[in-house]
Order: structure tokens, then C-alpha cells, then sequence
């Protein structure tokens, strides 16, 4: 879910360090790591839905930090708390639960990509449609959101957020159907994007995953009561039993006589974002069959399969993980290539998210609030960095600079995944193109723009491998891996309607 009117990608000059600062609120001065944007969780059927929902949103935090909100209906009327901060701030209250009574509830966490994070723009987004309420959340981004909005506009239609969620609910609003479902997928066919959307209304529980699953979404079952959820983690965490994916295309919809199953669009091979395996997802869920945290193990295994079979190998004494991201792969990596892996880097877990640095110099030392090297690993040492990707590189610098002046003899970095050459689209906030490390620059000048004695990374094919995959198909591949390839795998209206038009960013600044 992206702030539609306030975003980044069509305006670049929004993503820099300090409006980022100043908008979100969180210490983070480089935005040079990758994050997820949204969470979303349902209930139907149970006595305790808004609790419920409240500790699945606990376990999907990772997803989304900067707001949560919970919608509930009692059989009569809806009700929604929409709260800025982390989910425990707002919704471990009991008073807060007490004011969302009821048997159904959808919740949702968010991380804006930029502009600024407002109680307006907080899901889960609410409607009264004809024929009844209608509460939504949404983890995804549509490519094509502007320009659906900017014709709703257009319409008549009057805006209340500036999220491209709020789309979905005037496009069903108004559908020329009779049955919601029917209304619901008429909505859906006009998308286009990534999205996993969950839904409420006063008879229903709603999922939806788009047409090529980039985005995830499972089902789960409490007490013979359905859940939906973006992953098993959070059905862990209420003791919840996996029940299975919802399928690529298709929507589930949970009423008083159970499930039932829409596939409204042409069938199509999956392709599920490849950085929910590698960063996104938590390493305890099980994402599209595969647990998360083997799988980053596996693509460590690989990284040191190539390490040993290219000439320039290197001798190295110890295994580092930059944590918390980079600690599975460097397992892997440590476990394949027989260095021994040690904790070189301790991270402080206890850094506020509103912690807001004074001045530039003071900023630029952001990274050793979170992490501090171990000199006693490090000292000495010719030391293998393992990290799960490179952004634009910034961190990557302080953590190479932090490791020569803890005594490292040598620093080699290593990257569980391939270089990142292309923006995201599809719900992950990246830099455009131009601020992107990997992008600008060859794999030497990559080295030498972070200081490292050598730099590596995995290949697109060791990702495959790592997937279970001999190879990735180039006439069909099976993950939404743009970001390596520049393969997007939907139309990007909005994105090529700004580069065919510069005016539109005019447009856009006079919207927001």
C-alpha cells in the first residue's frame, strides 16, 4: 500500500534522507535498506476477533511500523481503531479492544514509503457501500492506482486518503452488480499491480491475492474459525493451523456456510516477490511452502558454492553476519565453506524508531546505534561479511569502516542475493534507479564505493538453485525478480505515464 499522491517513485526529491526523517519519524538516515509496506490480517466467526487480530498484527510488526488500525462488526455495526505507532502502543490496551466488540475483524500494519504517516491514510480503509459496510486492507502497490484515481476523480468520486487502496473501494462502490462478490471482482479486474487484499463486510470475510501472487497471503483455521493472514508467523503466534496459500488470482470469501473460492482471471504460472525469501518475509514463516529460514541458509550454501568454485578465492578466518537479515545466510555460507561463523557484529535491539539525530554529523553515526562490532571476533581477523543485499550502498560503508577499526586484518563482503539493479514497483520501497548502488556502478567500483578488499554476490541462478530450481526460466520465470532483471510482470501505467509526461509531477505536488 503506497502513499499514491506523496510517492517517491514519481518524485524522487521525497526520497531523500531527511524528508524521510521528518515524515516517518524513524532513524534511518540513509534509507538504504529494503521494507516491506504493509500486513494485513482477518478473522471470521470468532468471540475474541478484535484480540485475535490485535496479536496476529504483533506477529506481522516486521511488515509495518509506522501505524496499525482494526476493524470489527458486532452483528450491527462496524467499528475501527486506526492508531499511529507500533501495534503494542495502541492495541495491547484493554480499553482499546473493549471499543472493537464483535465476531469478525481485519487488521492491518503499515510502513509509508514516504510523505507523511497521517491517521487518514491508516487501514483498515472503511465504506458504507450499498447494501452495507465495507473495511479493507491492502499489502501490495498498484502500478496503475494514480491513474484510476486520477479518473474517479475526474468522476466525481471525493477522496478521503491518499493511499491507493481507497481505489478498490470507489471501483466497487461502483459496480453495475447486484451480488458484493460480483462487485468485488469487477473491482478487481480494473487493477493492476501487486496486491493481497483482506476484507470485511457484515457477512463476509474477503482475501485476495492478484493474478500473479506477488504478494502473500495464506489461510489459517482457529477453533474450526477461518483467518486470513500475510504469513504463517502470525497464525503461530494465536495457535493458529495452516491451512493452505490463497492461489495466485484467486479470492476466498468466508461466510456462514464456509469457504468459497473465486478464480475470475485467466490461469497464469505464479511468480511470488523473490524478496519475501530473502528479506521480507520473518525467517519463521512458511512462504509458499517453503520455511523461510531454510531457505536463507540454502542461499548462504550457494553464495559459498560459487565463492569455491571461482580462481579468486581467498583465505578467510572467520564468518560475520550483519544482523539481523544477514545471520541465516551466513550459517549457510559458514556451514558450506567450513569457516568458522562468529558474531562480529552485536546488534542493540533497543534503538527507538523515534529517535530523530539533531545534525548531519551526528546522523551519519545512525549506524552504530543499531550495531557495534565485537572487537574480540574481529581483531586480527580477515573477515567474510555476510549481508542479504545492497540498496545504495551507504550501510555498507560503515559497517566495512566499523570492522577496519575494530582490527580487522580484511574485509570481504558478501551479498546472499544478486546485485539490485531496478526500482520496485510492487510494494517494496526502493530508491529510483539512479540512487541505486548496483546500478550505477560495476562490480569494482561497487567495491571500492564501500571500501571492502573484495565484493561478491550471489547469482540470479544461485537464487533459483536455493529455490529448488535448476535454472530460471527466461520465457517464464518463476518469481517476480525484477529488481535483478528488470523483468516487471505487469504494465507499470502510472511509471510510464510520468515518463511520458513531466507535467504529471506538477499535478501530482498540487494534489498532495
Amino acid at each position: 500500500m503506497s502513499d499514491t499522491f506523496c510517492d517517491a517513485r514519481l518524485n524522487p526529491s521525497l526520497n531523500s534522507p531527511d524528508t524521510q526523517a521528518a515524515n516517518s519519524g524513524q532513524s534511518d538516515p540513509d534509507g538504504d535498506r529494503l521494507r516491506e509496506e504493509c500486513g494485513v490480517f482477518g478473522i471470521f466467526g470468532h468471540p475474541d476477533a478484535a484480540a485475535i487480530t490485535a496479536l496476529g498484527l504483533h506477529a506481522l510488526q516486521h511488515r509495518g511500523q509506522e501505524a496499525a488500525g482494526i476493524v470489527s462488526f458486532d452483528g450491527t455495526r462496524f467499528h475501527s481503531e486506526r492508531k499511529l505507532g507500533l501495534v503494542g502502543d495502541s492495541f495491547s490496551r484493554r480499553d482499546v479492544i473493549e471499543h472493537l466488540p464483535g465476531t469478525a475483524a481485519t487488521g492491518h500494519v503499515r510502513y509509508s514509503t514516504t510523505g507523511g504517516t497521517i491517521l487518514r491514510n491508516v487501514q483498515p480503509l472503511f465504506a458504507e457501500l450499498d447494501g452495507g459496510g465495507f473495511a479493507v486492507g491492502h499489502n501490495g502497490n498498484l502500478t496503475n492506482g494514480l491513474s484510476l484515481r486520477r479518473q474517479l476523480v475526474r468522476d466525481g468520486a471525493i477522496m478521503q486518503s491518499t493511499t491507493d487502496t481507497e481505489v478498490i473501494l470507489h471501483l466497487v462502490a461502483r459496480a453495475r452488480r447486484n451480488r458484493f462478490i460480483d462487485r468485488f471482482i469487477e473491482g478487481l479486474r480494473q487493477l493492476e499491480g501487486a496486491y493481497a487484499f483482506v476484507g470485511l463486510t457484515n457477512k463476509k470475510l474477503i482475501g485476495a491475492r492478484d493474478p500473479f501472487g506477488i504478494r502473500p497471503l495464506v489461510i489459517g483455521k482457529l477453533d474450526a474459525m477461518p483467518i486470513l493472514a500475510s504469513e504463517t508467523c502470525a497464525l503461530d503466534i494465536i495457535g493458529a493451523k495452516y491451512v493452505r496459500d490463497v492461489e495466485n488470482g484467486e479470492i476466498v470469501v468466508f461466510d456462514q456456510d464456509g469457504m468459497h473460492s473465486h478464480k475470475p482471471f485467466p490461469p497464469m504460472a505464479p511468480r511470488p516477490c523473490i524478496f519475501e525469501y530473502i528479506y521480507f518475509a520473518r525467517p519463521d514463516s512458511i512462504v509458499g511452502g517453503r520455511h523461510v529460514y531454510e531457505v536463507r541458509k540454502t542461499m548462504g550454501a550457494e553464495l559459498a558454492r560459487e565463492e569455491l568454485a571461482r580462481e579468486t578465492r581467498f583465505a578467510a578466518d572467520v564468518v560475520v553476519p550483519v544482523p539481523d537479515s544477514g545471520v541465516p545466510a551466513a550459517i549457510g555460507y559458514a556451514q558450506e565453506s567450513k569457516i568458522p561463523y562468529e558474531l562480529g557484529i552485536i546488534r542493540n535491539h533497543y534503538v527507538g524508531r523515534t529517535f530523530i539525530e539533531p545534525a548531519q554529523h551526528i546522523r551519519q553515526l545512525g549506524v552504530r546505534l543499531k550495531h557495534s562490532a565485537n572487537r574480540a571476533v574481529v581483531k586480527g581477523k580477515r573477515i567474510v561479511l555476510i549481508d542479504d543485499s545492497i540498496v545504495r550502498g551507504t550501510t555498507s560503508v560503515k559497517i566495512v569502516q566499523m570492522m577496519r577499526e575494530a582490527g580487522a586484518k580484511e574485509v570481504h563482503f558478501r551479498i546472499a542475493s544478486p546485485p539490485i539493479t531496478h526500482p520496485d514497483y510492487y510494494g517494496i520501497d526502493t530508491p529510483e534507479r539512479e540512487n541505486l548502488l548496483a546500478a550505477n556502478h560495476d562490480l569494482e567500483g561497487m567495491r571500492n564505493f564501500i571500501g571492502a578488499d573484495s565484493l561478491q554476490f550471489l547469482s540470479v541462478e544461485g537464487i533459483y538453485r536455493a529455490m529448488g530450481y535448476a535454472k530460471r526460466d527466461p520465457l517464464r520465470p518463476q518469481f517476480t525478480d525484477h529488481c535483478f532483471t528488470g523483468d516487471y510482470p505487469t504494465a507499470l501505467t502510472d511509471q510510464n505515464a510520468h515518463t511520458a509526461s513531466p507535467r504529471q509531477l506538477s499535478l501530482l505536488a498540487e494534489a498532495s
